[in-house]
C-alpha cells in the first residue's frame, strides 16, 4: 500500500527545457549523491511512493523523480518518441550540477541507458528491467495491443483495459497486480494511461530496442537490478554479458515490478551499489 510522504520531508517541484522545447518537471528530495528516478509507461513518478521507495532513497541521497512528457506535471507533446523521451532525461541530468546516478524501470530504464552514452554527467547507470520487446514482429505485438486497448477504452472499460495490458504486455505478477491495484496510484491513472501508452507504444515501434552494440564500451559503473521471475530479464542478462564495468542483482522470488513488492530490498540493493561506487 503506498505511504504519505513523510511530514518532515522536505520536497520541491522543478522543471527543466528539454531539446524541443517541452518543459519536463521532476520532484527533488533529499540530500547527498544525485540519483535521478525515471519511471516506467502507463505511470507516472507517484510510482515511487509505493512502499516508500523514493523516500527511503531520499534518506541518503538528493533524489530527483522525473515524470516523463505527457506524464504528471511534465508538459505535453506531440513527439513521444525514444529519441525526444532519451533527450528528456538529458536534460535533467545535465541540470544538475554533479555527475548522477541514474536509475530508471522498464521503458524508464532503456531511456535512462541511451541517456548514458549522450552526457558525461552520469556517475552510474541502474537500468531496472530495460523493456525487451519480443523477438517477433515488435509492430505486429504492438498494433495488436494498441487495437485491444482503444476497444476496450471505447467501450468505457478503462480498468479492464489497463489490466489487460499489464496482464498480457507487461506480464505482471499477481502480487504486483494487487499492489497496484492496492495504490492511490492505480485510481490516479486507471482513466488516462490510454493517453500516455498509445502515442508510446506508436513511438517505440520505430526504434530497434535489441541493438545493444552502442553499448559494448560503456565503462559506466552499471547495476543490473532483475526479479528471478521476470519475463523481461532478458535485456538485462545479455547488457550484463557485454558490459565491463556491470553488476547483476537478482532478486530471488520476483518479477518485473520487484520494487512495489520488495520496497526494502530493493532500496537495499541501490543503495548499497551507490555507496560503493561512491
Amino acid at each position: 500500500m503506498t505511504n504519505a510522504t513523510k511530514p518532515d520531508e522536505e520536497t520541491e517541484m522543478e522543471t527543466v527545457t528539454s531539446a524541443d522545447g517541452t518543459e519536463i518537471a521532476y520532484e527533488r528530495s533529499g540530500s547527498g549523491p544525485p540519483l535521478v528516478l525515471v519511471h516506467g509507461a502507463m505511470f507516472d513518478r507517484s510510482i515511487w511512493e509505493i512502499g516508500d521507495v523514493r523516500s527511503t532513497l531520499a534518506e541518503h541521497t538528493t533524489v530527483y523523480a522525473i515524470d516523463r512528457r505527457n506524464h504528471g506535471d511534465s508538459a505535453s507533446a506531440d513527439d513521444c518518441s525514444p529519441d525526444a523521451q532519451i533527450a528528456d532525461v538529458v536534460a535533467v541530468v545535465e541540470s544538475i550540477d554533479d555527475p548522477v546516478h541514474l536509475l530508471g524501470h522498464s521503458s524508464g530504464a532503456n531511456y535512462a541507458l541511451w541517456a548514458a552514452l549522450r552526457t558525461d554527467n552520469i556517475r552510474s547507470v541502474i537500468p531496472h528491467e530495460p523493456a525487451a520487446p519480443p523477438d517477433e514482429d515488435i509492430r505486429a505485438v504492438l498494433k495488436e495491443t494498441m487495437e485491444k486497448t482503444i476497444a476496450l477504452i471505447e467501450q468505457g472499460q478503462n480498468e479492464q483495459a489497463l489490466t489487460m495490458v499489464l496482464n498480457d504486455f507487461v506480464d505482471i505478477a499477481p502480487d504486483e497486480l494487487t499492489e497496484l491495484r492496492s495504490s492511490p496510484v492505480w485510481d490516479a491513472h486507471v482513466d488516462t494511461f490510454h493517453q500516455t501508452l498509445l502515442p508510446e507504444l506508436e513511438g517505440a515501434g520505430e526504434f530497434d530496442w535489441w541493438d545493444l552494440t552502442p553499448f559494448e564500451e560503456l565503462s559506466t559503473p552499471t547495476l543490473l537490478p532483475v526479479g528471478s521471475e521476470s519475463s523481461h530479464k532478458r535485456m538485462a542478462e545479455r547488457l550484463h554479458e557485454m558490459l565491463p564495468n556491470s553488476q547483476l542483482a537478482t532478486v530471488e522470488g520476483y518479477g518485473h515490478f520487484v520494487h512495489i513488492v520488495a520496497p526494502d530490498r530493493y532500496t537495499d540493493e541501490v543503495l548499497s551499489f551507490i555507496s560503493e561506487v561512491d
